[in-house]
């Protein structure tokens, strides 16, 4: 074979990998590309909404063309004492509806920052029973990076439907619930916080594996080969009972759909997390020796 056909060979076989280290996830319809999603945008795919999980006026200053737009913020109660806690689940419903998102509907999510807001609501909407959601991978950043254009100006006013929330038990996790398996050594309780705040309090038993250790270098997802490797290196395992959580419920959610990604069978959200559990006088905390 001449020096030029085996180059040749080398670079057709690099460009192969690329899929294929892109791809292995176990649940790679929980994902979709900027490539892919333009792709299907093309087609007027009929049920699909594209929901901007940003802050208004930055919506305004530029999205993806016919994404609707929900604050990050809009499913939180902003009269609980613990942040981050979620609306009642009649009242994420009507937002949900309002945002045109019926049982059969098909959302993709995205925001500026890796996934960090767009994951709360891939959360959200599988606890409340939507079977059909993904992120958009590496958000506006990557449909940005691809050359797609953006539409500028607020979003348009939405067909309203009526969501009945089929809420799914085995997604979510309370502080009773953590306790209550304490000694269960098949429980894993996950701290997605970065490692400082970690040191400064934490619930005994819970292993810091903070969420920026799910993304690449660009802002997308790790492989699915890095990320088992990533979750296995802590000592995770497909028979772990996970919970993962954070500070109030949005980096939690990064680590949720991470693992949800590689298909990982039993993983849950404390989304009231550390707020709640760092103020509750009677329940048990930790805090790093570094001495």
């Amino acid at each position: 074979m001449s020096v030029m056909a085996v180059a040749v060979a080398m670079c057709l076989s690099a460009l192969m990998a690329v899929p294929a280290a892109a791809s292995d996830y176990a649940n790679s319809h929980l994902i979709v590309s900027a490539d892919a999603l333009q792709e299907e945008l093309g087609k007027q795919a009929g049920k699909l909404i594209v929901l901007d999980v940003r802050p208004a006026d930055e919506f305004k200053a530029g999205h993806i063309a016919g994404a609707h737009q929900l604050d990050p913020n809009a499913v939180v109660d902003p009269h609980s004492p613990v942040e981050g806690a979620l609306l009642p689940v009649a009242a994420i419903a009507q937002i949900l509806g309002n945002q045109g998102i019926g049982a059969d509907s098909d959302v993709v999510l995205y925001d500026d920052k890796s996934g960090f807001h767009a994951a709360r609501m891939f959360w959200l909407l599988e606890y409340h029973g939507l079977r059909n959601v993904r992120i958009l991978d590496g958000g506006l950043t990557a449909w940005k990076r691809a050359g797609f254009s953006l539409q500028k100006g607020s979003a348009k006013p939405t067909v309203k439907s009526h969501y009945a929330a089929a809420i799914a038990p085995r997604r979510h996790a309370s502080a009773d619930w953590i306790m209550q398996r304490k000694e269960d050594t098949q429980t894993v309780v996950i701290d997605v916080r970065p490692k400082p705040a970690f040191d400064k309090g934490h619930i005994p038993w819970a292993l810091s594996i903070p969420w920026k250790g799910n993304l690449a270098a660009d802002g997308t997802m790790k492989s699915g080969a890095e990320l088992r490797a990533h979750f296995a290196a802590h000592g995770v395992t497909e028979t772990s009972n996970v919970v993962v959580h954070c500070q109030n419920g949005l980096a939690s959610s990064h680590s949720y759909f991470a693992l949800r990604l590689i298909g990982h069978p039993k993983v849950r959200t404390y989304h009231r997390s550390w707020s709640e559990w760092g103020q509750a006088d009677d329940l048990p905390k930790a805090v790093t020796d570094d001495s």
